[in-house]
């Protein structure tokens, strides 16, 4: 990565002038980082600085230009355009020189070389990078002088290139500390991940805090009401209060921060919407431990919303299409739901492909096989619940509008993946069908 950004012509001190905030972890980095970003943004209305703020994530929902973005909002396509061209150019003119063809980032480092060039030529003053999976080793860890570090809740992911053991996965994550920079992590569920977090910090010199629920989160908002929310928005609060003293840019207020978050947005993540009776509750959650907050979170929040007639349907809509274990995904959520006394409806498998005959969706494996497995699964798990296997997420989001009209309406979680989940969203989008809830009382 050091070899690429010197040949696009950038220096060590280049990334330092982006003053970062570097978060890593396995469920809620990207909430954690865009709650920061917010707050941030907030605070600069109110004080003038930071002017610009960079946003690094991954993956997308619908769009690339969502994993760039300056003031909360994807750059546009024109930028997008423009600097995408010019580190091709810079990288290919060097390949070409170098008669070096292997000599070429792949997807996701061209993509954090992007965002570099993007944030140093847009004149950023203050950037959050989410990394890809690990810490260590990952390309956003070319970054030598973050003004402070995050860690998020850790569990047992990409345990093949991270593990086996959550030891060695806090090792990777805790990659991203440096030297001179203060450090934060939530707190972490177990012990051993806590005890290597603390070594790899003694090791660098690092000062390491550890976070909990911030009493100073205000009541009321809709996007904390997940308490998994309410820890990401807690350590976000850290790391924007130790970058502000950093750059001695004064300190938070409790306005600054209720305005971030009321200004928060993270599609994809803990998202309801509402159509009438119907009602869609999506989570891009694809590893167990997500799985199970994003199961609790939709009990919770439609057992609070339990009409005094009859309930209305509920239905799951899943798919996971990847080397982790889905069959273990779905059991996890059906297992959360059972235990929180929700009792499903109905289920539907869907792959990947949003509608039939369209292009541009050559990334999705949309082979049925995958569904159909999952359906076996399901005879064995809860045999008295319906379910159907779906070739396209429009269909699947048919089927459940079908099962909604047969009474008062339906409540459907949609989740196992982000690309579902971003499937999702523009359908509902383009039949112009959300409408935003307002946060209770």
């Amino acid at each position: 990565m050091k070899g690429w950004l010197q040949q696009l012509g950038y220096s060590d001190r280049d990334l330092d002038k982006l003053n970062v905030i570097h978060v890593a972890g396995t469920k809620g980095k990207g909430s954690t980082c865009a709650f920061a970003a917010s707050i941030l943004h907030a605070n600069g209305q109110r004080t003038g600085v930071p002017r610009k703020i960079g946003l690094y994530t991954s993956p997308h929902l619908k769009c690339i230009r969502e994993r760039i973005q300056i003031n909360s909002t994807p750059i546009s396509e024109e930028l997008f355009a423009k600097y995408f061209y010019e580190v091709l150019d810079r990288l290919s003119y060097h390949t070409v020189e170098k008669r070096n063809s292997k000599d070429t980032p792949r997807y996701l480092q061209f993509l954090a070389l992007l965002s570099f060039h993007v944030f140093i030529r847009e004149r950023v003053d203050g950037a959050i990078y989410e990394t890809h999976s690990g810490g260590e080793c990952d390309a956003t860890n070319v970054i030598q002088h973050p003004v402070v570090t995050g860690i998020t809740t850790l569990g047992m992911d990409h345990v093949e290139m991270l593990g086996p053991s959550i030891s060695d996965i806090a090792w990777h994550k805790a990659g991203i500390f440096k030297a001179g920079s203060p450090a934060f992590s939530v707190l972490q569920d177990s012990s051993a991940a806590t005890a290597m977090l603390q070594q790899r910090a003694d090791e660098r010199a690092v000062a390491l805090k550890f976070v909990s629920i911030n009493a100073a989160l205000p009541s009321g908002i809709l996007a904390l009401q997940p308490q998994v929310q309410r820890i990401n928005c807690s350590l976000a609060i850290a790391l924007v209060g130790s970058f502000l003293e950093d750059r001695k840019h004064g300190s938070l207020t409790l306005s600054d921060i209720r305005r971030g978050i009321e200004q928060f947005s993270w599609p994809g993540r803990f998202q309801h919407i509402a159509d009438g009776n119907n009602h869609w509750f999506l989570d891009g959650a694809h590893n167990v431990l997500s799985m199970q907050k994003a199961a609790d979170w939709f009990s919770q929040t439609i057992l609070e919303m339990q009409p005094e007639t009859a309930p209305l349907a509920r239905i799951l809509i899943f798919s996971h299409i990847s080397r982790r274990n889905g069959s273990a995904l779905l059991k996890g959520v059906a297992a959360a739901l059972r235990e929180a006394g929700i009792h499903l409806d109905h289920v539907i498998f869907s792959t990947y492909e949003v509608r039939q005959n369209t292009t541009g969706s050559d990334r999705f494996d949309s082979n049925e096989t995958f569904q159909q497995d999952y359906a076996e699964v399901w005879k064995a798990i809860s045999p008295e619940v319906e379910f159907s296997v779906k070739p396209t997420i429009e269909e699947a989001l048919e089927r459940a509008r079908e099962i909604g009209k047969r009474g008062r309406g339906m409540q459907t979680l949609v989740t196992g993946s982000l690309y579902l989940v971003g499937g999702t969203l523009s359908l509902l989008e383009s039949k112009n069908t959300i409408a935003a809830l307002k946060p209770s009382a």
